[in-house]
């Protein structure tokens, strides 16, 4: 079954493990992969939403800082330069296909405050009128422990809320939920298509994660939840090639599938 065949209003969220080599730095060729990836899918109709991870990875690189800062001023610092630096990439890539981006930067108190929240929606809906691809990101240059996030995987969850969105797509560098750690277990089992997310699937996801990413598995079904109570198909896959989007869409087998709630909220 094609859970994704009516989706018109798409949102991907991409996480710094997909964006980045193992060395830290940027994987150039797959985020060209993944604009052009984009690009047609907006030449086809869809309205398009990026959720980005990288840019204090991207700003502790283009600084030549030998780690990253553990102090949050330094975080911050890095986020700055590097939000900048990231923009301009995917400017680039997705303006030699014919698409203006806009940069969406969120805390958490924009989201749960009525009336910002209202805002944001009525900017995401004129950018997305306009033909425009919103690259939204946290704002981790001004957000404190207070408001912000904690991972883009929520945000990306939030922001389908949002938006309304049809499906969200998760792109990460596991190829879904298994049965089992498959970092632990390689022959642990994946699981195709998720109805309802018990405690049992929370106790499994979360022993799953990135060496470069701030989440991991647990934060993607904690992700889905707020999706598919919202009534928005989700799906989490692997990252490392952009055109097995065009197979999930296309009714493939990709990754793992959250099925809407009957009830949306």
């Amino acid at each position: 079954m094609n859970h994704f065949a009516g989706a018109r209003r798409l949102v991907f969220k991409v996480g710094t493990s997909t964006l980045t080599h193992e060395t830290g730095n940027l994987n150039l060729r797959r985020m060209r992969d993944l604009a052009r990836v984009l690009s047609d899918l907006k030449n086809a109709g869809r309205e398009i939403v990026l959720v980005s991870s990288g840019a204090i990875g991207v700003g502790v690189g283009k600084l030549k800082l030998e780690r990253r800062p553990h102090d949050v001023a330094g975080r911050q610092a890095c986020a700055a330069v590097g939000q900048c630096e990231l923009m301009y990439i995917y400017d680039k890539l997705f303006s030699e296909y014919g698409h203006a981006t806009a940069q969406v930067l969120l805390t958490r108190d924009c989201v749960d405050d009525r009336i910002r929240n209202m805002n944001i929606q009525n900017a995401f809906e004129r950018l997305l009128d306009m033909g425009a691809l919103p690259i939204v990101n946290e704002n981790d240059t001004v957000a404190v422990e207070e408001i912000v996030f904690g991972d883009n995987d929520t945000l990306s969850a939030l922001v389908a809320r949002i938006v309304r969105a049809d499906a969200l797509i998760i792109l990460t560098d596991i190829d879904g939920l298994h049965e089992e750690n498959p970092r632990v277990n390689p022959n642990a089992k994946l699981i195709p298509v998720v109805e309802e997310i018990t405690p049992h699937l929370r106790e499994i996801a979360g022993g799953t994660g990135s060496s470069r990413g701030t989440g991991g598995m647990i934060t993607k079904v904690q992700a889905a939840d707020i999706a598919t109570r919202a009534g928005v198909t989700t799906a989490i896959m692997d990252g490392s090639d952009p055109d097995d989007i065009y197979r999930l869409l296309d009714g493939e087998a990709r990754g793992t599938v959250f099925l809407p709630r009957r009830e949306v909220v």
